[in-house]
């Protein structure tokens, strides 16, 4: 299998190089089109906020390109207008995640900018402030959501209060507008860092010309002060449904998001409660949800469902948008979709379409430089192996229809469901 007349992503092209501060870089050479891509991640995420302060992690990541030591906000956009680049940087539950795209001969300069902004930023008052505006105004919005609103009531009620992912990773109308310049620059020295740093490159660009470039720009980098991230608390499992009711007065619609928690990504099964996820509430027009609930039965605007995997239990959870009236209708439907799904096997035609699906899906994937980026670094991420793009389809056909049933039932339980809905009383 090839992608862009290339040879699969895998050992023998991805060049992997750990430099001496602990940073993992790894290039793909692709040089099909004039440009690069580089994306990565820093252990940085939300993790490490307490109930007084979160939003703090994604704050300070927000902020990180708003003036350094070197460059104002100003010179910071500058340099990138002036060559077409693009680079970001935000954070999330676990990770702060940093990515651009400039032409090839502009490597150097994307480099630059990210030891910039990761190393020397000094968090000005002025755009600090802009920022927490941004912010506000962004949780204002959220906070008359109906589809946000469910959502925030499912996590919470999902993961214990002392649990990271029961908090907004954004923070909070009374936790924004607290967070201090001090508590930014207090966060990026605890947790800005070369520890478990992964900085993926592809393009159009000889790998050791590459890692030589960051090498220059970021294997000085130390910092004795970065913490490890912490260990998740032990998830419980549900024993009985728990319903969360939030009213918008003058919604003329009700969200639903109802579930569990499911696999990480390191889960075994992984892989077969995506596939089974698939069959539930994505394949075709959204799965069997999409099928019944929304087409068949007209009760929803939208129904699919998704496994989140990542570091953590993500959610395994199904979401719909539905008239007020329909709301009890819609989630006894859904239930019996998720019964369905842990008392019998898929079908033959259901397990193979999906299969094919998935293993056809993962080369598109792959047909430009943002792509291949994204699931190197997962790959690596992960701990996949640089061989898990060329084994992909052998591990997804080697599942068998007991293996998605058994990954159904070791997550779901259709009479132990968190069920949040947020509409009109």
């Amino acid at each position: 299998m090839t992608t862009n007349g290339l040879s699969l992503p895998g050992p023998q092209n991805i060049t992997r190089v750990e430099l001496k501060n602990g940073i993992v870089v790894l290039c793909y050479e692709n040089f099909t089109a004039q440009s690069i891509v580089v994306n990565g991640l820093i252990n940085a995420g939300s993790v490490f906020d307490d109930d007084a302060r979160a939003g703090l992690a994604v704050m300070t990541a927000g902020a990180l390109m708003r003036g350094t030591q070197h460059r104002d906000f100003n010179a910071i956009h500058e340099s990138l207008e002036n060559i077409g680049a693009d680079f970001g940087i935000s954070a999330g539950a676990h990770k702060a995640s940093f990515s651009g795209k400039a032409l090839a001969e502009d490597l150097s300069v994307l480099i630059d900018i990210l030891n910039d902004v990761v190393r020397y930023p000094t968090f000005p008052a002025q755009q600090v402030e802009r920022l927490r505006g941004e912010t506000i105004t962004r949780l204002q919005y959220r906070h008359n959501d109906t589809r946000y609103r469910a959502d925030r009531a499912f996590r919470e009620n999902l993961y214990a209060p002392n649990h990271p992912y029961h908090r907004s990773r954004s923070g909070t109308l009374q936790t924004v507008p607290t967070l201090t310049v001090d508590d930014l620059q207090r966060f990026h020295r605890d947790h800005y860092g070369p520890q478990e740093m992964l900085l993926v490159i592809v393009g159009a660009v000889k790998a050791a010309e590459a890692v030589e470039i960051v090498r220059s720009r970021l294997e000085d980098w130390h910092n004795s002060a970065q913490q490890p991230a912490p260990p998740l608390p032990d998830m419980q499992r549900l024993t009985q449904t728990v319903r969360a009711s939030i009213t918008l007065p003058g919604k003329t619609q009700s969200d639903i998001v109802l579930g569990v928690a499911g696999p990480s990504r390191y889960a075994s099964d992984f892989h077969a409660a995506q596939l089974a996820n698939s069959i539930l509430g994505q394949f075709g027009m959204m799965g069997r949800i999409g099928e019944i609930v929304r087409d068949d039965l007209g009760l929803a605007y939208y129904a699919y469902s998704s496994v989140e995997g990542g570091h953590g239990p993500g959610a395994w959870s199904v979401m719909a948008g539905v008239d007020p009236r329909n709301v009890e209708l819609a989630v006894e439907h859904i239930k019996q979709q998720l019964q369905r799904l842990v008392s019998e096997p898929v079908s033959d035609e259901d397990i193979e379409d999906n299969k094919s699906y998935f293993t056809g899906h993962l080369p598109l994937q792959l047909e430009n430089n943002e792509g291949l980026s994204s699931v190197i670094l997962n790959m690596e991420s992960y701990g996949l192996g640089l061989d898990y793009i060329q084994t992909y389809r052998d591990r997804i056909y080697r599942l068998t229809k007991d293996d998605l049933l058994h990954a159904a039932q070791n997550y779901l339980n259709p009479d132990a469901l968190v069920i949040a809905v947020a509409g009109p009383n």
